[in-house]
């Protein structure tokens, strides 16, 4: 189900809880909310949608990914961008790498580890910065 996004930054900046099975559904509000933004959004992180787990959904090569419990083990090439964010108005300077090796679980808590770069590890970065409380 579509849900309304946050933009209170005292709320996003509040580092968000392990995610499990028991938040499937929270999943899936991510990924209908992405689709019903997908005009101006690439990624979200369940606090944008005031869930406080550690989910994050984005674009991919054209098809949404769903990671729980993302972290990044390995990082390269260290550069400065410009970001927008659906929660936050205006577009803001920050540092990202262009190659960063992911841990994540599946929807079925499987471990998995992917290496992503250019835009997608951008837009990765971005929503682990979300579920850290790390607001650009």
């Amino acid at each position: 189900m579509k849900k309304e996004i946050v933009h209170d930054p005292i709320l996003l900046a509040q580092p968000s809880l392990p995610a499990g099975r028991e938040d499937l559904q929270t999943a899936l509000d991510l990924m209908d909310t992405l689709v019903a933004n997908r005009d101006r959004c690439v990624g979200m992180a369940a606090n944008m949608i005031g869930v406080h787990r550690r989910i994050i959904v984005f674009v991919d090569k054209g098809s949404l990914t769903v990671m729980f419990n993302p972290e990044i083990v390995r990082k390269k090439d260290r550069y400065e961008t410009e970001e927008g964010c659906l929660s936050l108005s205006g577009v803001r300077k920050t540092q990202r790498w262009r190659s960063i090796k992911v841990k994540y679980q599946t929807e079925q808590l499987q471990t998995r580890f992917k290496t992503y770069e250019g835009w997608t590890a951008q837009i990765i970065q971005h929503e682990i910065d979300h579920c850290n409380g790390v607001l650009i």
